[in-house]
């Protein structure tokens, strides 16, 4: 497993890290998911992604309870904030900010999280307010460092222009093959500010392996097929979609790699790019997808696979 530092922070984060989202206390048994934890640790991967919506709590309190008897400065640990918690409890205001964090802490049985992110934008409160309660909770000790995910380019800059805060250091896109907009202006404005990608979806919620045959139903037990994490893949289920990246199989194998691992190689070959985040049900996924870091492929193989999807919604 590589490495790559997180931004302006002082942190190294393994270049495949392990997500929570639609996986762990929802769509994965408990035993699984701590089956899973292991494995990545075996393979080297240190950075674990979650948030306090996923599941409602759910995702945090089965990382908790699996990470509780590892040493805490042997992994790095980022959570989020903004999604609705209740009736009333969502967003990032002041208020919200400094219960939302201490709710996950004890959830996830910690003193700190290493990255603490806004899991969207607050149209509702002013950002100087997020910014200086974000930034009381990192002098307070309970958060290291503070990232965002999915704000525009507008919002980003807003952020960088108020004084006397705390710097971001990481951004939360989706990005992959198949969705590239944050090339656009995210990316290079990140990269001018000391903000490092961590990208989410990276194998557009798992199409990118090329497990879903454009002529046959999804498979049994499959992403597609569950009623708890089927919902965001949708977009990516459309016949045209499915049948352009089943000819993205033969670049991969010229490459040596799964189309799975050359998905996760390109979206690394962005300088940009700290870690790309992937789900794991089985262990196995994990060793499959871990082998994609460090991976060394001919740009012009890169290109390639950018010309077949260019023209695909998101993908150029």
């Amino acid at each position: 497993m590589k490495y790559r530092k997180l931004g302006a922070s002082d942190l190294k984060i393994s270049e495949i890290s392990l997500g929570s989202w639609l996986t762990y206390g929802v769509g994965v048994e408990a035993d699984k998911a701590r089956a899973c934890l292991d494995r990545a640790f075996d393979l080297g991967i240190n950075f674990i992604d979650t948030a306090n919506a996923y599941g409602r709590g759910a995702a945090e309190t089965v990382l908790g309870e699996s990470l509780a008897k590892r040493p805490r400065d042997s992994y790095v640990l980022a959570t989020k904030l903004f999604v609705p918690m209740s009736d009333t409890d969502r967003g990032l205001s002041r208020a919200q900010v400094f219960k939302q964090i201490d709710a996950s802490l004890q959830r996830l049985r910690t003193d700190y999280v290493d990255l603490y992110q806004c899991h969207r934008y607050d149209p509702d409160t002013p950002l100087e307010e997020t910014m200086q309660a974000l930034s009381e909770i990192v002098r307070a000790g309970k958060v290291r460092w503070i990232g965002f995910s999915e704000w525009s380019p507008e919002q980003i800059e807003a952020a960088f222009a108020i004084p006397g805060v705390e710097r971001f250091v990481s951004s939360q896109p989706q990005y992959s093959l198949l969705w590239r907009r944050p090339e656009r202006r995210v990316i290079p404005i990140c990269a001018a500010n000391g903000v490092s990608q961590i990208v989410w979806s990276p194998l557009a919620q798992g199409v990118l392996t090329g497990k879903y045959d454009p002529n046959s139903p999804p498979p049994a037990g499959t992403r597609a097929t569950s009623d708890t994490m089927g919902s965001a893949i949708a977009r990516w289920m459309e016949k045209p979609v499915l049948e352009r990246v089943q000819q993205l199989k033969p670049i991969a194998a010229e490459a040596g790699l799964t189309l799975g691992q050359f998905s996760l190689a390109w979206v690394l070959r962005e300088p940009n790019v700290a870690s790309a985040i992937v789900g794991a049900s089985r262990p196995e996924q994990l060793d499959e997808n871990a082998a994609a870091s460090g991976a060394v492929v001919d740009p012009a193989l890169f290109k390639k696979a950018e010309e077949l999807v260019a023209g695909l919604q998101g993908a150029s």
